[in-house]
């Protein structure tokens, strides 16, 4: 089982920066690939990063290319998205997961977070 917790959202200008945090627990998250998903109102859920525990090997949905960064502390348990030069779009409700392999598909995502809202104003 893996546990996984988002905060760090919020509002936030457009141009403006945010890091929401995903803590994860559990005896085998670290041997997952942890993703960032994010769901806006009336839309499907997307992927938007994702990151191997072992290696930091990082994934990028186009949209937030040069804009977005995912990381990852191993000491704390804990993967980041910083969030830079958000945009009114990139508002929604943002998600981290974890899969045992590497994919941008949702449904392959075993364990998913609550979830934290981000919104940007323009």
């Amino acid at each position: 089982q893996v546990q996984l917790v988002e905060s760090g959202g919020g509002l936030v200008q457009a141009g403006g920066s945010l890091r929401v945090s995903c803590a994860a627990s559990g005896p085998t998250f670290i041997r997952y690939y942890m993703g960032w998903f994010r769901q806006a109102p009336g839309k499907e859920r997307e992927f938007v990063a994702a990151i191997r525990w072992s290696g930091g090997t990082t994934y990028y949905a186009d949209s937030v290319k040069g804009r977005f960064t995912i990381s990852r502390d191993n000491a704390k348990n804990t993967v980041y998205l910083q969030m830079n030069s958000l945009k009114p779009e990139d508002t929604a409700v943002y998600y981290c997961a974890a899969s045992r392999t590497i994919t941008i598909a949702a449904y392959e995502y075993d364990y998913w977070g609550q979830g934290t809202q981000v919104t940007v104003s323009s």
